[in-house]
This record gives C-alpha cells, structure tokens and sequence, in this order.
C-alpha cells in the first residue's frame, strides 16, 4: 500500500459550531495543516449568527491523532464545540444512479419531512441537501427552496419514481425537478 492510500485510508470527520467570527477557517484550517493532514471535503455556513463547518480531513495515523489532541484546545481558543469522528474512504456502490432534486414552495412546516420518508421509503439515500428561507421578489412571500443529490438504486424504473414524485409535490403544492446528477 503506498503512503498517499494509507493517508487516504485514515480519515478524520470534524464539526464545530460556535458564533460567528472573522478567522475560523483560517485558524481551523492552519490546526489541520500544521498536523500533516489535508482536507479532502468540507461544508461551512453562518446559520442565523452561528458558525457551522464540517470538515473530512485524512492523512497517516500519526498525523490524524495529532489534530484530534489539538480538539480541546481549538475549542477554547476558538469558542466552539468541536466533534470529531474517524472514518474512511467510502467504497462506491455502481448500483446507485446519482439524482438531483430541486423543489422551491411557500414557505410551509414539513416540506422536508415529506421529501426525506417519500425517498426513505424507496430506500433512496440523500447524500447532499442545501435548504434555504427567503422572500419572494417584488411581492414579499416567504419561500423555501431543497436541493438534494440523491442515491437512487439502479434497480429503480426511474420514469415511475419520477410520476410518484412528482404527485407527491402536486399534492403539497411544490415546483420541483428530478433529474440525473450533474457530475
């Protein structure tokens, strides 16, 4: 095994949240170079007044137990609570065809709920969702968007999933588009 696919294979996933300030990323990001890691995936976002990242470092052993002692200090030098958990490289499943979901509404309680049990019951895995509140142009009214990147099995007869899908967003009153993923 060489030592990129060893560095590969230990891999750290971390959280922190904490209020928002100038220089989060720059101070976390430094900790994870300055261990010998690098990060491979991350989501950040300010969500009301709060700072909220998640990070997928990798890198060798060592250098992975080196950035998880520095977790409690960055969380008092910084002001926030920071998670971690090892993980690794997950294995691609070429059973699953990737599909992206976009739906914008009104604004109404449970649109999430009722997209995330429509495509659990399908045993479809949502592996990426962005949502977002705002007001509509010129009139005001307050409007809510979903994009989802979705596993769907292969095995699934896709012009049917996308007729009951596309019922359910009738019934719910949502616009929405199902269509293979943009890669």
């Amino acid at each position: 095994m060489s030592e990129l696919s060893a560095a590969i294979n230990n891999q750290l996933v971390l959280s922190a949240l904490g209020e928002d300030k100038p220089g989060l990323v720059n101070e976390l990001s430094r900790s994870v170079l300055n261990s010998g890691c690098s990060i491979l995936d991350s989501r950040m976002a300010v969500l009301g007044g709060n700072f909220a990242l998640l990070l997928q470092v990798a890198g060798n052993w060592n250098n992975i137990a080196k950035l998880e002692n520095q977790i409690t200090t960055l969380e008092s030098d910084l002001g926030l609570t920071i998670t971690s958990q090892r993980t690794s490289l997950q294995a691609s499943d070429t059973d699953l065809l990737p599909y992206g979901i976009d739906v914008v509404a009104l604004d109404q309680p449970g649109i999430v709920h009722n997209l995330a049990k429509f495509l659990s019951q399908r045993q479809i895995n949502i592996q990426e969702m962005v949502t977002s509140s705002y007001p509509a142009a010129h009139s005001g009214t307050p409007m809510f968007s979903v994009h989802m990147t979705v596993d769907i099995p292969a095995s699934t007869q896709i012009s049917a999933l996308r007729e009951e899908f596309m019922e359910l967003c009738d019934q719910l009153n949502l616009d929405a588009v199902i269509e293979p993923a943009k890669t």
